[in-house]
């Protein structure tokens, strides 16, 4: 008989905007409908006044949700442990990166920490990192500029990845996370986990709807990814081909750098064509993607595994992206394949997106390719993956 297990989930979830929010929803959904996991309890940021968390009907275990700790929260380890100890898991999942628990240094400091009180007070943990900081640019990720506090936070980072690997289980998406991990800090309880696919649907149609074709780039935007270089990319790409284009920002601006987008709306307002979406809520994404032309990933450098470039290969779109740090990675990893760029260079972009448009079998064979790359790594079979570590972790695993 399999054993049955109480988790508790520490992790963003929609309508909260916070960071990985979008994964926290398609996690939730397939741990609920895991055979073995008997109870749920999302343990979830606040959310703004007047908005309100609602879990989906559906089958399987019984699932709460608690609105336990807050962004830049300075209580948030303790509030955290509090409905910890209320819902009596077996143990505790977090889905999470480096700034999770804020863009103040001291908060999101004091986040990372939660998992070694954790240990303190009893309790098991499994950690899913997102990114970790020895692959991080912090000048690219709006974090510093300065080469003496760089340093300093290089330090910083390091004492608390220690802190972090004081949890029963980390795991990465990317197999160089486990590789430097593993020989800087000679830990012995890390686990590649690859990132998996968010939905399972038949292909969608590889079509293009009637109209201008959509080039549309989706995320958080201000630091590392910056959509100058797309509109820049298109006006060059508009002198030179007869394709009629029209642009698509999805998303918000980076929690590190308000007001960013409507920057960009001020400065290419004369621009024709720019769609600026603002946050996409989980039942508009499926309609975003379908009508996109093509996803363009306009990054200077990465933070992690790109939940955008799976969520392109679910519905089989063609992508052109930089090949650069944890993209290329994933790419060589994962089987996704994509028409590359320079980064931060509109000529090369607009030469990848008229290879792309003006190309229609090649855009198909890269949809093709990126759909049955997403597809081969579904949800449900990444939470087997989880179950089996957690048994792990708890001394359970038969024999």
């Amino acid at each position: 008989m399999m054993t049955k297990l109480k988790v508790a989930l520490v992790s963003t979830y929609p309508p909260g905007q916070g960071t990985l929010n979008e994964y926290g929803y398609h996690l939730v959904r397939a741990l609920r409908e895991h055979p073995c996991i008997s109870e749920l309890t999302i343990i979830a940021d606040r959310l703004p006044e007047g908005v309100r968390y609602e879990l989906e009907p559906g089958e399987g275990c019984k699932v709460s949700i608690v609105e336990a700790w807050r962004f830049n929260g300075w209580l948030n380890p303790w509030k955290i442990i509090r409905s910890v100890r209320k819902a009596r898991p077996d143990v505790v999942l977090f889905n999470i990166q480096f700034l999770s628990f804020g863009d103040g240094k001291v908060q999101a400091a004091l986040g990372l920490l939660t998992p070694f009180f954790l240990r303190l007070c009893g309790y098991h943990s499994v950690l899913l990192l997102h990114n970790i900081l020895e692959q991080v640019d912090l000048k690219h990720a709006g974090i510093t500029q300065n080469r003496l506090l760089a340093a300093i936070y290089n330090f910083i980072g390091t004492m608390l990845s220690r802190f972090v690997l004081s949890a029963d289980l980390v795991a990465v998406t990317i197999s160089k996370y486990v590789r430097v991990l593993e020989g800087k800090y000679k830990a012995k309880n890390v686990a590649l986990v690859p990132h998996g696919s968010f939905e399972i649907a038949p292909m969608p149609s590889l079509d293009l709807p009637p109209g201008p074709a959509k080039v549309m780039t989706f995320g958080k935007f201000g630091t590392y990814k910056k959509v100058e270089v797309m509109i820049e990319a298109v006006i060059l790409f508009r002198e030179k081909c007869n394709i009629p284009v029209e642009i698509v920002v999805a998303g918000t601006d980076s929690p590190n750098r308000k007001g960013y987008l409507e920057e960009v709306k001020q400065r290419y307002a004369q621009v024709p064509g720019i769609t600026f979406t603002g946050y996409v809520p989980e039942e508009a994404v499926p309609a975003l993607f379908a009508e996109s032309a093509v996803v363009v990933f306009p990054y200077t450098s990465t933070t992690g595994s790109s939940g955008v470039l799976h969520q392109a290969g679910n519905y089989a779109k063609a992508v052109i992206l930089p090949a650069i740090g944890d993209l290329g990675e994933l790419i060589r990893e994962e089987g996704y394949a994509g028409e590359l760029f320079r980064p931060d260079d509109a000529e090369s972009l607009s030469i990848a997106l008229q290879r792309v448009l003006e190309d229609d079998g090649y855009r198909r064979s890269l949809s093709i390719k990126n759909y049955f790359a997403a597809v081969s790594l579904p949800m449900k079979e990444i939470v087997d993956w989880y179950y089996i570590h957690f048994l792990g972790v708890l001394k359970k695993l038969p024999g």
